[in-house]
């Protein structure tokens, strides 16, 4: 999994709520389910054009910070973690979700009355979510 876009947030809050609100003016809410992500991507920088990420677990971005002893920034726009670490070879900028990020990202299932949500990349570890989910919804798997 990568990507070759700029560093930035995975799935930025005010363009996920923008996305529900069109989507929700032309679409029963109950039947949509807002995608959510268990990844986040890390990019050498400076970014170049063409230049993949890697795929990180959020997990993973979460120990990879702590590992490397550097502060997670807040984004207040994306509302959405990220930090910057270096190797001996070059800088890193890793953007991922966490469970602040995720709760403010569910919180919107209520407030447009979705169905509820479904996931990307299963198999990543983001243990913080599950706990979140199973606090928020009523669960039904498919």
């Amino acid at each position: 999994m990568a990507t070759m876009g700029p560093p930035m947030a995975i799935a930025p809050y005010d363009q996920v709520r923008a996305v529900l609100k069109y989507a929700t003016s032309v679409i029963a809410p109950s039947k949509i389910l807002m995608g959510m992500s268990l990844y986040g991507y890390d990019w050498q920088i400076p970014w170049e054009k063409g230049r993949l990420a890697s795929g990180i677990s959020n997990n993973s971005a979460q120990n990879l910070a702590q590992e490397k002893q550097v502060p997670i920034q807040w984004d207040s726009a994306s509302v959405s973690p990220s930090f910057r670490y270096n190797t001996s070879q070059s800088e890193h900028e890793v953007w991922f979700d966490d469970a602040l990020s995720t709760a403010a990202k569910l919180n919107l299932v209520y407030e447009f009355g979705l169905r509820g949500v479904s996931y990307w990349v299963l198999g990543n570890s983001f243990p913080q979510n599950w706990h979140l989910i199973r606090e928020s919804f009523e669960v039904k798997k498919v």
